[in-house]
């Protein structure tokens, strides 16, 4: 399989220095995501050749390289795909020790096999009866042993067969079969799935279960309206969004309230809890699209040297934080001050808009003058926070009315004194 070089553009740089970037600028990033799991999975079949796994491994990368000359598009689909960027960097962590399970890279080949339309013949691990076609769906065979067995693609009429230990599984895109469970996709533009199944979906321990019909249907009809409110009043966050965020993964959490996160291993991913409802599902995406472009951005250009265990204080989290936990969070605030910026006129949501850009305008512009007087950023590092906050700075000339500006800064005095009481001994 090829296996292209890739750098972030100084336009891209500066593009998202601004907290935005646009289309062009993240598909630089996930451009160079995409190569980091190719170079992966050629160092996994290197470290490979004494595992026990030895022979499925070369195999599927054959497969792989062979599929790559007739559906290129198809292949670099799957191995962009989060849960397998999150597998092969934890297997070749561990595939020197002869754990790893880089026999999963059989799955792979199949899942491209299966979106490319071509037949496709390989032995491929089970783990407890189940094999998991990363993007696609999951089988379960009865008996739940672990084993070596053979699976069979053929391509058929609207789909494809899976044929695995004598039963032969219909791989639909749309609904759940007898031993066959499918990845559900809410919407057909841009192709999201949700991956409540994949055991590498999530690395926290805070992962969730397969949804049930009821709240998956939450989820589909809070999207929906999440990406109606993103297309009409933040086309560019919403071109961002299709560029970066193929996966959204359900996550457990003590209360109701909308709780998200990024992960740096499952760029692509947002995790989240259920839905509360569609506006509130839009700012939840605008603001790991934040994250997600600064994980890949700093795997790309070192914006931070090495932590030398100072903790700063941050506007909007209960704990201090390290100096790229800073980072992550100024970033991130300046996607919601620009998100909140675009609704400050609109008559139903006007104070509350303005209250919003107000309060995470100010906090993030403040964090950035911490950033830039810690001593702790690289050069490139100190360009994109300088860039950052001049684009804050602007903004602060801004105006809101004098109640949005008093109930924004009574919130940000409230929470200084919460966190003093907290975090002061």
């Amino acid at each position: 399989m090829s296996q292209p070089f890739h750098r972030v553009s100084g336009a891209a740089f500066s593009g998202l220095a601004t907290s935005g970037g646009g289309a062009e600028a993240v598909a630089e990033l996930c451009a160079a995501q995409a190569s980091k799991n190719r170079l992966l999975v050629r160092h996994l079949v290197d470290e490979s050749r004494r595992h026990p796994d030895a022979e499925l491994v070369a195999q599927a990368y054959d497969a792989l390289s062979e599929l790559e000359e007739c559906s290129p598009e198809e292949v670099d689909r799957c191995l962009r795909y989060p849960a397998v960027g999150a597998w092969v960097l934890r297997a070749c962590r561990s595939v020197a020790a002869g754990g790893g399970e880089p026999g999963r890279l059989t799955a792979v080949a199949l899942a491209a096999s299966v979106r490319a339309g071509t037949s496709c013949r390989l032995l491929v691990p089970l783990s407890d009866g189940e094999l998991m076609l990363p993007s696609l769906g999951r089988v379960r065979l009865p008996g739940g042993t672990s084993r070596v067995v053979e699976a069979t693609v053929e391509p058929v009429d609207g789909g494809a067969e899976l044929h695995l230990g004598g039963r032969v599984h219909p791989v639909s895109a749309q609904r759940d079969h007898h031993g066959w469970q499918v990845l559900h996709r809410p919407l057909d533009d841009p192709e999201l799935t949700i991956d409540d199944l994949d055991p590498y979906r999530w690395p926290g321990a805070d992962v969730d279960g397969r949804l049930t019909d009821e709240r998956r249907q939450r989820w589909t009809a809070c999207l929906r309206e999440a990406w109606d409110t993103l297309t009409t009043h933040h086309q560019d966050v919403a071109e961002e969004i299709a560029a970066v965020v193929s996966v959204l993964t359900p996550i457990v959490t003590p209360t109701r309230d909308q709780h998200s996160a990024s992960a740096r291993d499952t760029f692509g991913t947002i995790a989240l809890s259920d839905p509360v409802d569609g506006p509130g599902m839009a700012v939840t995406l605008a603001h790991e699209l934040q994250h997600a472009k600064l994980n890949a951005l700093s795997e790309v250009v070192e914006l931070i040297g090495r932590d030398d265990g100072r903790r700063y204080y941050a506007p909007w989290r209960p704990d201090p934080r390290p100096l790229f936990g800073l980072l992550h969070g100024a970033y991130a605030h300046a996607g919601l001050a620009g998100f909140w910026r675009r609704h400050t006129e609109d008559s139903a949501l006007g104070l509350y808009a303005q209250v919003e850009f107000s309060r995470w305008r100010e906090a993030a512009h403040q964090v950035t003058g911490t950033l830039l007087d810690s001593g702790g950023l690289t050069e490139a590092g100190t360009h994109f926070v300088a860039m950052l906050r001049d684009t804050l700075g602007r903004w602060q000339a801004e105006p809101v009315t004098p109640a949005a500006a008093a109930q924004a800064r009574l919130q940000s005095e409230h929470h200084r004194q919460e966190w003093s009481r907290a975090n002061t001994s």
